[in-house]
C-alpha cells in the first residue's frame, strides 16, 4: 500500500480504509472475513463528494457560467471514462482485491470497477483526513488538468465524430450496445461504434448515452492519429 500513497500523494492514518477501497464485493464474499468489506459504501460516499467538489469548483472557476452549462460539464468531468483515465494513471488495477471469479472476468481491468474505486479513495481520504485532502485529490487528479472558460462547450464526442466522417461522402456510422453488466441499480453499458460496418470505437459508461460517447471518443482518437 505504501507505493500506492506515495502516487496518491498522502499517507493513511487508518491503513484499513485504503484496503477497503480496493477491495471488491467478490473478494470480500468469497472470504466473509473480519477486515474484508468492500469498497460500495465508500463509494456511494466518495461519488457525492465528487460531485460536490466539482460543482463548487465549476461555480467559483468561473462566474458567468449558467446552471445548465455547469451541469452538463459536471456530468462530464465526473462520467465513467474521466474516472477510469484517473485510476489507469494510478495503476489501481494492480492493487484491487478481486475474488477468483472476478478476476478471471477481467474484472481488474473493467473500467466500471475502476472508476468506482477513485470515488472509494476519495471517501477514504475524507474520512482519514477531512474534506481538504479529499478535494486536494480531487483537484490534482482532475480538475486541475481541465481548461473551462465563459464559452466552453461540453464536449460531445458523438457529433465530433460525425464531422469528422462526413468530411467523405456515403460514410454511414451505427452505435450498438454489445453488452451490460452489474446490478440493475448500477448497470454499466458497452458500446461499438462503426463507420461503413467497420469497428473504430468502444466504449462503456453507466448510461447507454455516455457509453456511446466514449465510443465515440476512442474512435475520434484513432482517426485523428
Amino acid at each position: 500500500m505504501q507505493n500506492l500513497e506515495e502516487k496518491i500523494g498522502y499517507h493513511f492514518q487508518d491503513k484499513t480504509l485504503l484496503l477497503t477501497a480496493l477491495t471488491h464485493s467478490s473478494y470480500a464474499n468469497e472470504r466473509m472475513e473480519e477486515g474484508s468489506a468492500c469498497y460500495e459504501r465508500l463509494e456511494f460516499l466518495g461519488d457525492s463528494i465528487l460531485g460536490y467538489v466539482t460543482a463548487d469548483f465549476l461555480y467559483h472557476h468561473e462566474p458567468r457560467l449558467p446552471e445548465g452549462q455547469m451541469t452538463r460539464l459536471r456530468a462530464e468531468l465526473v462520467c465513467e471514462g474521466s474516472l477510469h483515465q484517473i485510476a489507469l494513471r494510478l495503476d489501481l488495477g494492480s492493487y484491487m482485491r478481486l475474488g477468483k471469479g472476478e478476476e478471471h472476468s477481467g474484472g481488474r481491468t473493467r473500467p466500471s470497477i475502476l472508476a468506482d474505486m477513485v470515488e472509494s479513495i476519495i471517501a477514504a481520504l475524507y474520512l482519514d483526513s477531512g474534506l481538504p485532502e479529499a478535494r486536494r485529490f480531487i483537484h490534482e487528479q482532475l480538475l486541475d488538468r481541465v481548461s473551462i472558460t465563459a464559452d466552453h462547450r461540453s464536449a460531445d464526442y458523438k457529433t465530433q465524430l460525425q464531422e469528422l466522417v462526413q468530411r467523405k461522402p456515403n460514410q454511414v456510422i451505427a452505435y450498438e450496445m454489445t453488452g451490460d453488466s452489474g446490478p440493475d441499480h448500477n448497470k454499466t453499458f458497452y458500446f461499438r461504434v462503426t463507420v461503413n460496418g467497420l469497428p473504430v470505437g468502444e466504449g462503456s459508461g453507466r448510461t447507454k448515452k455516455e457509453a456511446e460517447q466514449m465510443a465515440a471518443r476512442q474512435a475520434l482518437e484513432k482517426l485523428s492519429t
